[in-house]
C-alpha cells in the first residue's frame, strides 16, 4: 500500500466516524452511495486495466519510445499533447492507457504531456459535449487559449526533472 492508499484509508475512516457520530442515517446513506458508485465503476476498471494491458502488448515498445520517449524532447512533449487530446473516456479509461505508455518507455515529462492533453483538449468531449452545447465560437476560444496548456505542462516537467527537483521515472 502507498501512502496516497493510506491518506484516503485514512480520511474515508474519518468520514465514517463523522457520519455516524451525526447519527441521522448519513453513514448508511453514504454506504448506498458508495455501493451505488461501486456498480458505475467496477464494470469500467474490468475493461479498462485489461484493454490498458492489451495496448501495453500492441504498442512497440521501440514506437513509444521514440515517440514519446525521454530522448523525444520538445517534439516528444507536442506528440504526447495532442495524443493525450485524443484518448476517449474517463480516468478509468486513460490513466491505464497512460501507464501502458509508461511502461513501454515513454518519458516522466512526455507523459505529463499526455495526461494534460487527456484533460485539457479531451477531443472527444469537445465533439459530443462542447459543438452541440456551447457552440463553435466559443469551443474555438477555449481551445485557442488552451491548447498549448499541455505542452507547457510537459516543458516544465521537462525543466523539472532535468533540474533534479523532480523524479524522473514512474513509480505506480
Amino acid at each position: 500500500m502507498n501512502g496516497a492508499a493510506i491518506v484516503l484509508w485514512v480520511l474515508c475512516a474519518l468520514a465514517a466516524i463523522a457520519a455516524l457520530r451525526a447519527g441521522d442515517g448519513r453513514a448508511r446513506h453514504g454506504l448506498r452511495f458508495a455501493a451505488d458508485q461501486l456498480k458505475v465503476v467496477l464494470p469500467m476498471l474490468a475493461m479498462a486495466l485489461p484493454a490498458a494491458g492489451f495496448i501495453s502488448e500492441l504498442v512497440p515498445d521501440q514506437l513509444a519510445q521514440a515517440l514519446i520517449g525521454p530522448d523525444s524532447g520538445v517534439a516528444g512533449i507536442v506528440i504526447a499533447s495532442l495524443a493525450g487530446g485524443l484518448i476517449p473516456g474517463g480516468p478509468f479509461v486513460s490513466f491505464p492507457i497512460v501507464l501502458a505508455f509508461a511502461q513501454s518507455g515513454a518519458g516522466v515529462p512526455q507523459l505529463v504531456a499526455l495526461t494534460g492533453g487527456w484533460a485539457v483538449l479531451a477531443f472527444h468531449r469537445v465533439v459530443i459535449w462542447e459543438l452541440p452545447v456551447m457552440g463553435a465560437s466559443f469551443v474555438l476560444l477555449r481551445l485557442a487559449c488552451s491548447v498549448a496548456l499541455p505542452a507547457l505542462s510537459g516543458l516544465l516537467a521537462l525543466a523539472l526533472v532535468a533540474s533534479g527537483l523532480a523524479g524522473g521515472r514512474i513509480v505506480p
